[in-house]
């Protein structure tokens, strides 16, 4: 299996890029990354072009890893291919009718991709086969854990939830350690605190597999130190500002599949 990904030098293709190599789904040899400087120093052995349609023609998958706004610009064709792509917001629909293929697939992955942590979720147009599916489970299965999902309207809500990756766990973190500071903490501490409060979390919530609601409700019931916390951050908002934190980025996720890039600017 050969594999293009265009744009592979940004930051989630050339986690994928990397993150296949290692997993050993495919060698570097076998692997076409476009960009549009110099290539870079590392996977000096994959294959490095400017030429988007000759890295669609050497490959047998093609991956889309370009910003939506770019999407319109970029002028490839895959007929009968699978195209998996990982832009935000541009649908199954535009993808076929563009690179002239039913295969096509789109997946949201995330920043901890580099880390192989992304969960990524997926949704494919029906004429992506059984064999397909097992392929873009191996792609996924490099950079971390997935789903095959409903269908697109789903891929656009997890868009704003999972494809956001570590900014909303960053962002609470942010939270608590300036708050932290304020109480006469040292940044560093603080930081190291709240770090490992966050990743230990992550870790027993795997383990376990318990639903976070449950925990929340264990915590609540035994009247302690934490149940005031929690208590008190609900009452001031914290579950309406997630919801409508989740609402503006479903917004934004559908409103960039229609922006219009500079080749249809009017």
């Amino acid at each position: 299996m050969r594999i293009g990904i265009i744009g592979g030098n940004g930051w989630i293709g050339g986690a994928v890029a990397r993150a296949l190599v290692a997993a050993e789904v495919v060698p570097a040899g076998d692997l076409t990354l476009s960009c549009r400087s110099e290539p870079p120093g590392w996977l000096p052995t994959a294959h490095w072009t400017r030429d988007n349609q000759a890295l669609a023609d050497r490959s047998d998958v093609v991956i889309l890893s370009v910003r939506p706004q770019d999407w319109p610009a970029v002028a490839v064709a895959a007929p009968g291919k699978l195209v998996v792509s990982v832009m935000a917001g541009v649908t199954l629909a535009d993808i076929a009718g563009r690179v002239g293929t039913d295969r096509v697939v789109r997946a949201m992955p995330n920043a901890a991709a580099d880390v192989g942590r992304s969960y990524t979720p997926w949704t494919a147009t029906a004429g992506v086969t059984d064999d397909d599916r097992v392929t873009v489970a191996r792609l996924v299965g490099s950079i971390g854990s997935g789903d095959e999902v409903a269908g697109e309207a789903v891929i656009d809500y997890m868009t704003g939830l999972s494809g956001t990756g570590p900014a909303y766990p960053a962002l609470l973190a942010a939270a608590l350690i300036r708050d932290a500071v304020t109480h006469g903490v040292s940044p560093e501490v603080a930081r190291r605190s709240v770090v490992a409060m966050l990743v230990g979390t992550g870790r027993l919530l795997e383990k376990t597999d318990e639903d976070p609601e449950e925990t929340v409700a264990e915590f609540v019931e035994y009247r302690g130190v934490t149940a005031a916390g929690i208590e008190a951050m609900r009452a001031a908002g914290f579950d309406t500002a997630v919801s409508k934190g989740l609402a503006a980025a479903l917004g934004k996720s559908l409103a960039l599949g229609t922006a219009k890039g500079p080749s249809d600017a009017a």
